[in-house]
């Protein structure tokens, strides 16, 4: 029947549709039901068009420090906010289109609409209430609508979305979540950014870039908390040598919205009371699992602090019925999400693949500097009892990163001292989120600290930093 699939899969994201496609590839017949978008929230406004936006950051930055290269650059430099936005859709867009190509490219049907499992093997569709994004992101012609449908397997890959404090809730005009920072009609000449995950940075770094007062509020001691703290407290005098203010163990407790601006009430850990002004408020503080009416309570899924609990492979507590990227937890990364749909699918094509290892999974923020992490942090590491060497190298040290002029960063190795397993790798700088890779490969070959000592590096490039980092770990550095 033209209903009746083999795999279904509930969401078009970076999970689903990459599962969609090793599904096709494998030789199921596949459809992806999306109810607002092609790509998720990571193409559409998420990882994609937020480096879009960093990039016109990072040209300008260069651009009003030309003489630092020994350029000039005459008359006054400036940006048009609707043109730098507008730059960002479009690559977003693009891409958008992309997807639907190559739904059509693997013969993946796309269903557009609102999903819930009525019983195993079974999912209805009604019609969706949402539309295509935008005009420049239409539908995939050919569309399938709104019906039951039916398969052996069905993946649940329906993502995550901002989540919101009481009494701060967003509402698209003075309190924004990343949706509305990414589309401004004008920039904002001040804002408080609530929240030092990614996101929150990532927006923090654009805006300061672009010339807007910036004050973050973060309620835990270290900002970006899940990086490792030497890492962190560098990336912080950045931070703050580029003039954003930085406020950590302090929380933001109500929010007045004005005529154009908000008042911010934030409390520390001490109980000290500020009030904060700005134009604009952005909520960065972390997500929600779309889980609500899926069905997912009448099939008696297992979930856990609102995400659906799986195996290394994608599988749920219920035969047949599975679930991969940010909807089944953290980290809620789209590589994640993309890997864990290809494991998923090759699993349940008897395939027999290695189950998802989560500590090998980078984690990059784009800021200014970046940064760049895999594996345990040294603190982590510690806390499990671990003997280990520890390894540093400054981009001062190198001669690549002097001569790009980005001579502020460092570099970091963390190995068990017996094994000399590389344990994690955690850098700030420049190009690190290029970087870093190179030991998510290592851990993943199980790479030891005599194997990376004795490989060659090319000279001149910042990954001899990575290389010296290692070194340094255990007595041998060589350029400092």
């Amino acid at each position: 029947m033209a209903n009746e699939y083999d795999i279904l899969i509930i969401g078009g994201g970076p999970g689903g549709y990459v599962a969609a496609i090793r599904a096709a590839q494998l030789g199921f017949k596949t459809a992806v039901i999306e109810r607002e978008h092609l790509g998720g929230i990571c193409l559409n406004w998420g990882c994609i068009p937020t480096k879009a936006l960093l990039r016109s950051a990072e040209i300008y930055h260069y651009a009003t420090h030309a003489k630092d290269y020994g350029l000039t650059i005459e008359g006054k430099i400036s940006f048009d906010p609707a043109a730098v936005v507008a730059r960002s859709r479009g690559v977003s867009g693009k891409l958008n289109g992309g997807i639907g190509f190559l739904m059509k490219k693997n013969k993946i049907d796309v269903i557009w609409g609102e999903a819930a499992i009525t019983k195993a093997g079974e999912v209805t569709v009604a019609a969706s209430r949402k539309k295509p994004m935008e005009p420049q992101h239409p539908a995939p012609k050919g569309m399938l609508g709104a019906g039951t449908y039916t398969a052996k397997h069905i993946i649940v890959a329906t993502g995550a979305r901002p989540r919101a404090l009481p009494g701060i809730e967003p509402d698209g005009n003075l309190i924004w979540t990343y949706f509305e920072a990414m589309v401004p009609k004008e920039f904002p000449k001040s804002l408080v950014v609530m929240g030092s995950g990614a996101i929150g940075i990532e927006f923090a770094s654009f805006y300061r870039t672009m010339g807007a007062e910036v004050t973050v509020v973060e309620v835990l001691p270290q900002i970006m908390p899940v990086e490792d703290a030497e890492i962190s407290a560098f990336a912080r005098k950045q931070f703050e040598k580029q003039g954003i203010k930085i406020m950590t163990s302090t929380k933001v407790v109500k929010v007045e919205k004005g005529k154009n601006d908000v008042t911010c009430k934030i409390e520390d850990d001490k109980g000290a009371k500020q009030t904060l002004k700005a134009d604009r408020l952005i909520s960065a503080v972390g997500v929600v699992c779309n889980t609500e009416n899926l069905g997912l309570e009448k099939l008696n899924i297992k979930m856990d602090r609102g995400a659906i609990v799986t195996d290394g492979l994608g599988r749920t507590n219920v035969p047949g019925v599975y679930a991969i990227g940010d909807v089944a937890g953290p980290p809620m990364l789209a590589h994640k999400a993309e890997h864990e749909g290809v494991i998923c699918v090759e699993a349940i094509k008897g395939l027999h693949p290695h189950a998802m290892e989560k500590t090998m999974i980078p984690g990059c923020t784009y800021c200014h500097p970046q940064v760049a992490s895999v594996g345990l942090t040294e603190a982590k590491a510690r806390e499990q009892g671990l003997a280990i060497k520890v390894g540093r190298f400054p981009f001062a040290g190198n001669g690549k990163a002097i001569a790009l002029g980005e001579p502020e960063g460092m570099v970091k190795t963390i190995f068990d001292a017996k094994t000399g397993k590389l344990l994690g790798a955690h850098m700030v700088g420049a190009e690190v989120t290029e970087l870093i890779q190179g030991f998510v490969v290592a851990m993943n070959c199980e790479t030891t600290e005599e194997e990376l000592m004795h490989t060659v590096f090319p000279h001149p490039t910042l990954s001899e930093m990575m290389h010296e980092s290692v070194l340094d770990a255990y007595g041998r550095v060589i350029h400092t």
